[in-house]
């Protein structure tokens, strides 16, 4: 892993760039990082301004950050996102913490494999817009800002015209490859030897959550130091990244989700891939609410409600079903029995994964002064 880091810093200083020592914390793997698009301070820092500045939409009415907020360990709160132009996206805005280690980067696209190619998207596409700023609009921008106009040159150096749009999607990316959280209690218990990190409660909640038979099983989807089975790392075998139908809702009709947001189905249209979503991290779970891709479930409690019942019941309504009977329901959202101490074991050991580090981490945080 050490030869990895090393290749790294040999490239970014190939490109005449000092590199970025991205710190990886005692019980990660390396990251990867695309040869294409080392990692170095300049890049960084210049990432760090554009994901901020509201100039990257349309209407100058939202950024990166606007759906993607530190103090919420970068989400919004909201069931469901919404663009510079107040369109309501599809889907809820996943955490961007440790992104640099998701081997699947949205609820469920098989097919984006890059933070650049998702930062390229986020600012140009117009459907479902995001940010929706013109490419010639965002040149101007780099070009003339007094911020922008040394930072490209420093940040892609030897480049004759580093004002371009790709570069924009590149430092983007490379700024969050750097936001990563291995800080909260759950961590100091384990890995810096704090017996007295995480209350008693947590510590059941945790041999409930790793246990298989009979009980919670939330690790086989939800496990490895991320919490989740969609990562990749350095080093990590090429596998598929894991999609799961949890069972969220059994619907009347042709599919048994609710449209527009069919999972996995929309890229494969494999009606076996419907509602197949990404299992995200549960690393600060308890900022991120409301929950599942459409933020349907509110809290935490109501989360564990679902997997103990084997998949949420809806009793009236256009979405009214049995999601237990959900016939393309993974077999590991089995249901299990749930006694209330047992159930706030779970919540305890779940608020046990918050990083307050993470979320006050003045690198991570808006560079712009305030207005």
């Amino acid at each position: 892993m050490r030869r990895l880091a090393l290749a790294a810093c040999l490239v970014a200083a190939a490109w005449g760039a000092p590199p970025y020592r991205l710190a990886v914390p005692k019980g990660f793997p390396q990251p990867k990082i695309p040869p294409g698009n080392p990692l170095t301070a300049d890049k960084v820092r210049l990432g760090r301004y554009l994901f901020y500045d509201k100039r990257l939409s349309v209407n100058g009415a939202a950024s990166c950050g606007t759906c993607h907020r530190q103090e919420l360990a970068f989400t919004d709160s909201r069931a469901q996102a919404v663009g510079a132009t107040g369109q309501t996206l599809p889907r809820g805005t996943m955490s961007l913490v440790n992104v640099a280690y998701a081997g699947a980067l949205t609820w469920s696209n098989p097919d984006l494999h890059s933070l650049e190619e998702l930062a390229f998207g986020a600012i140009f596409a117009a459907d479902p817009l995001e940010l929706g700023v013109g490419k010639q609009d965002l040149v101007r921008l780099i070009r003339s800002d007094p911020v922008y106009r040394p930072l490209l040159p420093r940040a892609f150096p030897g480049e004759a015209n580093p004002y371009r749009v790709a570069n924009v999607a590149k430092a983007i990316a490379s700024f969050v490859r750097t936001i990563v959280s291995r800080g909260s209690p759950y961590d100091r218990f384990h890995f810096d030897g704090d017996a007295d990190a995480i209350p008693e409660s947590a510590k059941r909640g945790e041999v409930l959550f790793y246990l298989d038979y009979g009980g919670p099983s939330c690790f086989r989807c939800h496990g490895g130091f991320d919490f989740s089975d969609a990562v990749d790392y350095a080093g990590k075998p090429r596998t598929p990244a894991q999609f799961h139908n949890n069972g969220l809702y059994n619907v009347a009709g042709q599919f048994s989700f609710p449209m527009p947001s069919l999972g996995l189905y929309v890229h494969t249209k494999n009606p076996a891939d419907v509602g197949r979503f990404k299992a995200p991290t549960l690393r600060n779970i308890a900022l991120t609410a409301p929950y599942m891709h459409d933020g349907s479930i509110a809290t935490l409690g109501e989360a564990v409600d679902h997997y103990a019942a084997g998949g949420r019941t809806i009793g009236e309504g256009p979405r009214a079903g049995v999601g237990r009977d959900n016939p393309a329901k993974d077999p590991l959202v089995h249901g299990f029995p749930m006694t209330p101490q047992n159930r706030a074991d779970l919540i305890a050991f779940l608020e046990s994964l918050t990083d307050t580090s993470v979320i006050r981490d003045p690198r991570f945080a808006d560079p712009w002064p305030r207005e």
